[in-house]
């Protein structure tokens, strides 16, 4: 039972610390500052390890897909199967699992600490919300960042593919066929699905640990204790909400 109370205050509190970060979106250009240094620290340092996973996630995909195409079917498909793959799935699932693991857990360390030391307390003595300047320019940021991340883990992805499906003796495939076939049976839809889906995990990753951090209560210890739930939680969402907006957008 106290589980069960415990998340459902989790989830109340998240619910109003996004309500309280939206009543101040007409501040944001204000503090633009704040939001480019955000865009920078989510998305720019965030992008060759990004950029590092897809390429050898669509290598793996372009490898097992040749070799079972070997036995079982025609290998001029590889190219869709590891276009499909990562645009719908691999390529935002990916992307959000590894903003939980450096960037979630690097702002709710930061918030936590702020918390602990309070920091925060003289912010609100000082009548300047968290929300607005905490919270409000991570989540604005993470908006405009999560689909250049996931059209990098797109591309990244397709071309180590390609690579591996060329140099590969059992596979073999020129790039010039392997990317027809995935022009010829992919469309913008399937792209804009992954992008939709990689905007939903980012979002909810970054609110969830600002949420997490600001919540601390306590001493030092219980930075590392937040940054573990943080990420851990994050990590559960992440899969939970791939399966109900996959389940949705396929209808």
């Amino acid at each position: 039972m106290k589980q069960l109370n415990d998340i459902l205050e989790g989830i109340g509190s998240t619910l109003l610390l996004l309500a309280r970060a939206a009543r101040y979106v007409g501040t944001l250009p204000r503090q633009f500052g704040r939001f480019v240094e955000q865009c920078y620290v989510i998305g720019y340092t965030t992008m060759p390890i990004v950029a590092v996973l897809s390429f050898f996630i669509g290598s793996v995909l372009a490898l097992e897909s040749g070799y079972a195409a070997e036995n079982l079917g025609p290998k001029q498909f590889i190219g869709l199967l590891v276009g499909l793959s990562m645009a719908r799935e691999l390529g935002p699932m990916m992307t959000a699992v590894l903003l939980a693991g450096r960037v979630g857990s690097a702002i709710t360390a930061e918030l936590a600490s702020m918390k602990v030391y309070q920091e925060v307390d003289a912010l609100e003595t000082m009548n300047i919300p968290p929300a607005r300047i905490l919270v409000l320019p991570r989540l604005a940021a993470i908006l405009v960042m999560m689909p250049v991340l996931g059209i990098v883990a797109d591309l990244v992805g397709w071309f180590g593919g390609a690579i591996i499906a060329k140099y590969t003796h059992f596979i073999s495939i020129e790039p010039e066929a392997y990317f027809a076939t995935m022009r010829q049976f992919m469309d913008f839809g399937d792209v804009g699905n992954g992008l939709f889906k990689g905007e939903i995990f980012g979002f909810v990753v970054v609110l969830v640990c600002c949420n997490i951090g600001l919540s601390t209560r306590g001493g030092p210890r219980e930075i590392g204790a937040s940054v573990t739930k943080a990420v851990v939680t994050s990590l559960i969402l992440i899969l939970v909400l791939d399966f109900i907006v996959s389940k949705a957008l396929m209808k």
